[in-house]
């Protein structure tokens, strides 16, 4: 097989896995602006009374506010631990460094409702079950390792002499973080930034069993769709894949912008 056939054949199987993905989410997009209750197919007319309904009630908006505020506190906590731990490993050895990565790293290993009982066990404990906090904590949890990744990767990248060079210049340990690391790391702190108030504001499992009443924008769908079909949920899943999608291609525009950078 020569080598053009096998670059088309990538390209039909590469269309064929992102119609697979995405064909679902653009039939829930299709039928957001059906006029029809139930979803059939021819689509009965064309309407934008299912976004006004959404818009117009108080607890989507109410959802909406507590997951923007689980995500955006959870993306700066899990970035600053993330980059915290990264640097820990970029920069120092010790002693059971092996046993404090692979703890770190766990987390996104372990079946989500595994964690959501258990933070539900933890939580309660301590009558903190039922929080936003309890959220933004567990989410943190969740999070942070996919931080760690990114920053680690972009820190290995880094001439370890630059650091060294600035404390021979005469910069404090904290001058040459300020002017050498953190500059260096910026597109990647960003990134997951970006990438993290992605995966907490699209998280469920967790949040259905430690939010108690107060629902994210997930777990309010879910409210939805219990025991009747209501096209408000396509409404309201278009929403919540637009910010999602966009937080996840910021995050990658960083990584990217970054790269042609460095290759020029």
């Amino acid at each position: 097989m020569s080598t053009t056939h096998t670059v088309w054949l990538l390209r039909i199987w590469l269309a064929l896995v992102i119609g697979f993905v995405f064909l679902p989410i653009g039939v829930s997009l299709l039928f957001s602006f059906n006029d029809a209750r139930f979803p059939t197919l021819p689509l009965s007319g064309f309407t934008t009374q299912w976004y006004e309904m959404i818009f117009a009630d108080p607890d989507v908006w109410r959802a909406a506010r507590t997951s923007a505020v689980v995500s955006l506190t959870t993306a700066v906590l899990a970035t600053v631990l993330g980059f915290c731990t990264a640097y820990t490993d970029y920069r120092y050895t010790f002693r059971g460094k092996s046993l404090y990565l692979a703890i770190i790293l766990l987390p996104p290993t372990i079946p989500l409702i595994i964690i959501a009982l258990a933070m539900l066990a933890w939580f309660s404990k301590f009558g903190a079950s039922g929080q936003v906090t309890s959220i933004i904590a567990a989410h943190t949890v969740l999070t942070a390792p996919f931080a760690m990744a990114i920053i680690r990767l972009r820190l290995s990248q880094m001439d370890a002499s630059l650091e060294a060079a600035a404390w021979n210049l005469g910069a404090s340990e904290w001058k040459a973080m300020r002017h050498v690391i953190l500059p260096f790391c910026a597109p990647a702190i960003l990134s997951s930034l970006f990438l993290t108030a992605a995966v907490s504001f699209d998280e469920f499992t967790v949040s259905w069993f430690v939010s108690g009443l107060n629902k994210t924008v997930p777990v309010h769908i879910l409210e939805i769709v219990q025991g009747t079909i209501d096209p408000q949920v396509n409404a309201i899943g278009t929403l919540v894949f637009g910010i999602s999608m966009s937080l996840v291609i910021l995050a990658q525009a960083m990584i990217f912008f970054r790269l042609n950078r460095s290759a020029k």
